[in-house]
C-alpha cells in the first residue's frame, strides 16, 4: 500500500487520507479520486492531496474487516455488512457470550492494522446487541495479513450460548427472626433475575432450615421437573458440613465447589443432584444489585457447566462494588451503633405554594411550624440540631430564639430542596454517625418518631437508612447513615433523595407508624387550615 502527497492529476484512483477544504472545495477522508475530483482539485488551486493507493496483493479495509469478521462469528453471531473499515458483530439471539481469549488475542498480534474488540466474556445478551466489532485501522493491508487474521480466527472466536433451561425450582429456609416479607421480595428479584433467559419458578417452597427436610424438599423440586435448584438459606452457609450442602449429599448429590473470589456473593455453593445444578445462593442474591451470585447464574440458564477453575478465575475484576452494608472500621458506629446521630431540619425554602407568606411562620397552637419541628428536634435522642435557613432567614431565626441549635445559610436556597440537604449535610459535626433530615414545614412530627428513627438505625446490622412507613408509603424524616452523605452531596434541583432509598433497599430500616404525621407537610393555605382544626 502506497501512501502520501501527490499532484490532483497523479492522485487519480486513490483515497483521500484526510478531509481537505479549500475555499468551496470540500473533500472528506475516504473519498476515492476520480476525474471530477481531479478537476475540483485544480480548480481550487490544490497543489497536492495526501492519498493511499493499494497495491498488488492488498484488500481494501472492508474488505479485509468482512471476511475476518466472519471468520470469528460462531453460532448465534451476526455480522453487519462492513463500513469505512468496521465490521460490527451482534447477538442473533438472548444468551450468554462465550469467547475464546486466546483466539482474540491471536487476531490483534498477526498485525498493529488489524484489531478486534469484544464485550467481556460470559456476558449475559439480548437479541440484537452489538457483541464484538472488527476494525481496519488503515485503508487497506496486505491479503497476507488478512489471511492469517482469518486462519487465526480459525474454529470462531465467539458464540452466544441460548438459554436452555427454563423449569426453576426455589427453596427458602426459615429460622425465628426472617420475616415472610423478605422472602417475598427475594422471590422478586429472583423472578426478575429469570426473566431475560425466558426460565420461570415452577414452584417454590419455605421450610425450616433443617437438613433432613431440606433434602426432602429438594428432592420434591426434582421430580416437578427443576432444571436448577437454588436455595436462599434463613443463615449464610459457613462449612461445607452446613445444612444446605449435607442436604445435598443426603440425596446422593454432590457438592462441586463452596465459595468464590467475587464481592459481594462470597458465599455461594455449587452443587450437583445428577444432572441438575443446585445453588446455594449468598445472601447478596436477595438484593436486585448485580454481584456473584449473577455470573453463575446467567451461565447455568445457557447450560453451560460452571467449573471449580472458572470460579476460581473471576477473582480480577471479582470485587464488584462497596457493600454498604457492611461495618467498615473507617466508619464510627458508636458502642451501640447508633449513639451520636444529628438532627437536620430545612427551613429555607420559599413557601412559593401558600401564595405569599413564609409558612414557616405560620403559627399552630401559638407556635411557628418551624419552632414547633426544632423543639421535638431538640427534645429527642439527636445528638445536635442544625437548621438551614434560607429565605427570610432573619425571621427564621428570630422564631427560634433561645433555642440551643446551629445555623447553617443556604445561598442557593431558590435553586431547590437539594441545595437546602446539601448545606445542611455539610455541616453536620464531624463525630457524628448520621443524620436525620426533618422538613421544618412538617409540626406533627414529634421527638418520639425521631427516637424511633435512630432507635432503628443500627449499622452493624446493615440497618444504614431509616424511614417511617405507613401502609407501604414512606415519610419523612429520614434517617441516613454517615456513608451515603457523599451521595447526598449530589443531589441537585427539587427533588430528593427518594431514589437513594430504593438503590440502598438493602439498607432500609422501615419504621412502622400510625397517623399522618410523617406525611404531612404544610405546601398550602388548606393544609394549614386542616393542621389546626385537626
Amino acid at each position: 500500500m502506497k501512501f502520501g502527497p501527490a499532484s490532483p492529476a497523479d492522485a487519480l484512483g486513490g483515497v483521500t487520507v484526510h478531509t481537505l477544504r479549500q475555499g468551496s472545495l470540500v473533500l472528506k477522508k475516504g473519498t476515492t479520486i476520480g476525474p471530477d475530483e481531479v478537476a475540483a482539485l485544480t480548480g481550487a488551486g490544490v497543489k497536492d492531496v495526501v492519498v493511499v493507493r493499494l497495491e498488488d496483493g492488498d484488500v481494501s479495509e472492508d474488505v479485509a474487516a468482512a471476511s475476518i469478521a466472519q471468520a470469528v462469528a460462531g453460532e448465534g453471531v451476526n455480522v453487519e455488512r462492513a463500513f469505512t473499515g468496521r465490521a460490527n458483530l451482534f447477538a442473533g439471539t438472548p444468551g450468554v457470550l462465550v469467547v475464546d481469549r486466546a483466539i482474540v488475542d491471536r487476531i490483534n498480534a498477526v498485525d498493529e492494522a488489524i484489531t478486534f474488540a469484544t464485550l467481556a466474556a460470559y456476558k449475559p445478551v439480548v437479541e440484537g446487541e452489538m457483541i464484538a466489532t472488527v476494525k481496519l485501522i488503515p485503508f487497506g493491508v496486505a491479503g497476507t495479513l488478512r489471511d492469517a487474521a482469518v486462519q487465526a480466527a480459525s474454529g470462531g472466536a465467539m458464540r452466544i450460548a441460548p438459554y436452555t433451561v427454563k423449569k426453576v425450582g426455589i427453596v427458602s429456609t426459615l429460622l425465628p427472626g426472617l420475616s415472610p416479607k423478605v422472602i417475598d421480595k427475594t422471590l422478586r428479584v429472583t423472578e426478575e433475575r429469570l426473566a431475560p433467559a425466558g426460565a420461570k419458578i415452577i414452584a417454590e417452597r419455605r421450610v425450616p432450615h433443617d437438613e433432613k427436610v431440606l433434602a426432602k424438599t429438594i428432592k420434591e423440586l426434582l421430580g416437578l421437573g427443576a432444571e436448577l435448584v437454588i436455595v436462599f438459606g434463613a443463615s449464610a452457609i459457613a462449612d461445607r458440613r452446613d445444612v444446605i450442602p449435607s442436604a445435598i449429599e443426603q440425596i446422593g448429590g454432590a457438592i462441586e465447589h463452596f465459595g468464590m473470589p467475587v464481592d459481594p456473593g462470597n458465599l455461594l455453593l455449587i452443587g450437583r443432584a445428577g444432572n441438575v445444578p443446585v445453588l446455594g445462593a449468598p445472601g447478596c442474591a436477595r438484593s436486585p444489585v448485580e454481584n456473584g451470585f449473577d455470573w453463575v447464574l446467567m451461565r447455568l440458564l445457557a447450560g453451560l457447566k460452571v467449573t471449580r477453575a472458572d470460579l476460581t478465575g473471576m477473582g480480577v475484576g471479582g470485587l464488584l462494588m462497596e457493600i454498604v452494608t457492611r461495618p467498615q472500621p473507617r466508619v464510627p458506629v458508636g458502642t451501640d451503633g447508633n449513639s451520636n446521630v444529628a438532627a437536620v431540619v430545612l427551613a429555607a425554602g420559599r413557601s412559593t405554594r401558600m401564595g405569599g407568606p413564609n409558612k414557616l411562620l405560620a403559627e399552630l397552637n401559638g407556635k411557628a411550624l418551624v419552632r414547633i419541628v426544632v423543639e421535638q428536634a431538640i427534645a429527642s435522642k439527636a445528638s445536635s440540631v442544625t437548621v438551614v435557613t434560607g429565605h427570610q432567614a432573619p425571621e427564621v431565626e428570630k422564631a427560634l430564639v433561645g433555642l440551643k441549635v446551629a445555623f447553617v445559610y443556604n445561598p442557593d436556597f431558590a435553586d431547590g430542596l437539594a441545595s437546602s440537604v446539601k448545606a445542611g449535610i455539610a455541616a453536620v459535626p464531624a463525630d457524628a454517625n448520621g443524620a436525620v433530615v426533618c422538613l421544618g414545614d412538617m409540626p406533627l412530627i414529634d421527638a418520639r418518631l425521631i427516637d424511633r428513627l435512630i432507635e432503628a438505625f443500627a449499622p452493624d446490622r446493615g440497618n444504614l437508612i431509616a424511614v417511617p412507613v405507613s401502609d407501604g408509603r414512606r415519610g419523612n424524616p429520614v434517617l441516613w447513615s454517615r456513608r451515603f452523605f457523599g451521595e447526598l452531596m449530589t443531589l441537585d434541583g427539587d427533588i430528593g433523595a427518594r431514589h437513594l432509598i430504593m438503590k440502598h433497599a438493602e439498607a432500609v430500616a422501615d419504621v412502622a407508624v400510625e397517623g399522618h404525621g410523617a406525611f404531612l407537610d404544610i405546601d398550602t393555605p388548606q393544609a394549614l387550615e386542616d393542621a389546626r382544626s385537626g
